[in-house]
């Protein structure tokens, strides 16, 4: 089965084209929700998060404390990498379970903000980068979640360039409102389909 790994930067509108694909009957894994689901549902990681982190790193009633959490990593990269790796690869187990069970699909698609950086792009037979300029992903996000620009430019420092993702990635979608995204979603579709056989 061929596996498809879409990604872009924070507002370039990933999750929007993913949901397209879905509409086409393409099953989208979104690595994201799948991360919040395994930090209290993989036993693995549950207990190397304790271990990295603390005990208090859970509530008694076994959910995840995030602010415990943040407050550790938020503004030490180390930190970080400890957390990201522990996390990714529950994440990709997760993957691997998910696509096991999915038998009627010519190809199925992961959606994850950090495709190209958790090295996960390596389990996909393709890679799609979506992609927006600046100005227009900070207005978007700013509209969506009410963050600062100040908040949403940390957010995109702590991601790979859109330039070094566009020279990563197999294919690439424009969301920038000049093109539609649609017939971009179909051709890939079509393209996808024609590679699963």
């Amino acid at each position: 089965m061929l596996k498809a790994g879409i990604t872009g930067n924070i507002g370039s509108g990933k999750t929007t084209v993913s949901k397209v694909f879905e509409v086409l009957g393409v099953p989208v894994f979104y690595a994201d929700d799948a991360a919040k689901k395994v930090m209290t549902e993989d036993e693995i990681l549950v207990s190397g998060l304790k271990e990295a982190f603390g005990e208090a790193a859970y509530f008694e009633d076994g959910s995840l404390n995030r602010k415990h959490i943040a407050g550790i990593v938020f503004n030490d990269q180390k930190e970080l990498a400890k957390l990201n790796a522990l996390v990714h690869p529950a994440v990709f187990r997760a993957f691997d379970s998910w696509v096991a069970q999915i038998k009627h699909a010519p190809y199925v698609m992961k959606e994850a903000a950090l495709l190209f950086e958790s090295d996960s792009y390596k389990m996909c037979d393709k890679t799609i980068m979506v992609t927006a300029p600046l100005e227009l992903r900070i207005k978007r996000v700013m509209q969506r979640d009410g963050f600062s620009r100040e908040e949403i430019l940390a957010r995109e420092a702590r991601q790979f360039t859109e330039d070094k993702k566009i020279e990563m990635a197999d294919f690439v979608i424009k969301n920038d409102d000049t093109e539609l995204v649609i017939p971009q979603v179909l051709k890939l579709h079509e393209l996808f389909l024609s590679l699963s056989h």
